[in-house]
């Protein structure tokens, strides 16, 4: 090699080593009482959620990811044993069959109203436990349920309490991790409620023609109330808000100063009926008026809508058109079990080594729009499913044709929302919860409303034009991420909503 191309290889890896120097974290605020400020000790203080050990971080991690799981799972878990329970109530009525399905999405539309902003003002632990006591209560109701109609009312008080893990999850691993670590803990913990509604009809499927289907109620209220009492009693609170606001109080007694104020503070001289009211409109006001919130809460609302409209035709489908019984049509739901996980290790394993990548490229400077890169691609899954799913169902095409046609739903989905979902906590990184909470009302309310609609469409324009129509929409909609990818940025600095 000559001494001139040892010369500028040196200086690239120089170059390089000068990149990965300037990926510096952005400083934590710190105490000033001079300026009468109270934040954090220091860059390593302790008591920094960022800073807990790592054996804390994860174990929080495993416990959301556990109880995320069984949430979603609950959701689902009922949808094979739909015609056991018609029969056992003597309903005849196919859509009130279908709500004791969705009217659990519908307590999802409501709880994180409420669930968010209590957060931010109160603490992540004290809402996520109470929330999750809320929950294990109702699947009593649920499992001893004498008629349809209380099931229905039980089935909705589950779905607003099992809705906090979702609505928190995400903020509580954002104040746990900084980014270039938290698209890996994100994926981490969203395994469970991409896999949760999954493995729910499996097994209530099975369920329901074993011991019948009030046991699918007793089988997620046992882990449930364990993974729930841990949560209480081992996990330490980690907003950031939160923990700085009990510290300005504890030195305002401590100092006697009363003009000592937390770093997070943005609440004025409001009263506390004030701080509640707004913090409790936050989650809409994001929803209504941020485009980002809005329209990419939108995609995944769509997304999600049709999972849930899959998971209502499934049983028909592959029941009357190909002879299964009803639990080996549970074990057709593994294909998008199978989507979710392959969907889930691309994006878990390089989403973080991306964003590292484009902030190096950056001079070292992080941007949130960083994160949708790798979710751009996703989006030309679903409509594969759709088109393949609803022509092979229609012409009754080989079983395993039709099955094999789900992965790419569950693959795509997988991409799009873990992605989009860490890339709302890494652009309102104090506000995330109200952010996933406008997700998740939006995904949710879709979620619960779609499958309703899915029988009358279909018996209009059968299982092959009404799933094209599906996967059309779908189309339409591939290049959200790379206009938030371009102008987010635009956007985020140009907002002028008060949150």
């Amino acid at each position: 090699m000559q001494p001139g191309g040892i010369k500028t290889k040196a200086l690239r890896i120089l170059k390089q080593r000068k990149s990965k120097e300037k990926l510096k974290h952005e400083a934590l605020p710190t105490t000033n009482l001079d300026e009468s400020i109270v934040g954090w000790q220091s860059q390593d203080d302790p008591e920094m959620p960022f800073n807990f050990s790592q054996w804390h971080k994860w174990m929080w991690v495993g416990l959301l990811s556990t109880i995320t799981l069984l949430t979603p799972f609950a959701s689902s878990i009922l949808s094979p044993a739909i015609g056991d329970l018609d029969k056992e109530f003597g309903n005849d009525n196919a859509m009130v069959g279908s709500f004791t399905v969705s009217i659990y999405l519908l307590g999802y539309v409501i709880g994180p109203i409420f669930i968010a902003p209590l957060s931010e003002i109160y603490g992540r632990k004290p809402v996520l436990s109470l929330a999750n006591a809320f929950f294990c209560l109702w699947q009593i109701g649920c499992a001893l349920a004498p008629n349809i109609e209380t099931l229905i009312v039980c089935r909705f008080f589950s779905g607003f309490g099992g809705v906090a893990c979702l609505t928190l999850g995400g903020s509580i691993i954002g104040d746990l991790f900084r980014p270039d670590q938290r698209g890996f803990a994100i994926g981490m913990w969203n395994i469970g409620p991409l896999l949760g509604p999954t493995i729910g009809p499996l097994l209530g499927g099975f369920l329901a023609e074993s011991i019948g289907w009030r046991y699918d109620f007793w089988i997620v209220l046992v882990p449930a109330t364990i993974v729930t009492v841990l949560i209480a009693f081992i996990t330490q609170e980690t907003s950031h808000k939160v923990l700085m606001h009990r510290k300005a109080c504890r030195l305002q007694k401590e100092l006697g100063r009363d003009d000592l104020k937390s770093c997070y503070d943005d609440s004025g001289n409001q009263s506390t009926t004030q701080i509640l009211t707004t913090g409790l409109i936050r989650p809409l006001k994001m929803l209504f008026f941020s485009p980002i919130v809005f329209f990419l809460s939108l995609y995944i609302s769509f997304m999600f809508g049709v999972v849930y409209l899959l998971y209502t035709t499934i049983p028909s489908v592959f029941e009357e058109s190909y002879g299964l019984d009803v639990s080996q049509t549970g074990l057709v739901y593994l294909a998008l079990g199978l989507g979710n996980i392959l969907g889930w290790i691309v994006i878990t394993f390089f989403s973080d080594k991306l964003v590292v990548k484009h902030a190096q490229a950056n001079e070292g400077v992080f941007e949130p729009e960083m994160r949708l890169t790798i979710s751009i691609y996703f989006g030309v899954f679903p409509p594969i499913t759709l088109l393949w799913y609803g022509w092979s169902s229609f012409y009754h095409v080989k079983l395993a044709s039709t099955i094999i046609s789900l992965i790419p739903y569950g693959f795509g989905i997988m991409g799009l929302f873990l992605g989009i979902t860490t890339y709302l906590v890494d652009s309102y990184p104090i506000y995330a919860a109200s952010a996933i909470a406008a997700n998740v009302i939006l995904r949710s309310l879709v979620g619960a409303l779609l499958p309703l609609a899915g029988p009358p469409m279909y018996a209009s324009l059968g299982l092959g034009w009404g799933n094209t129509l599906l996967g059309l929409i779908c189309i339409v909609m591939i290049p959200l991420p790379v206009l938030f990818y371009k102008f987010g940025a635009r956007l985020r600095k140009a907002q002028r909503v008060q949150l």
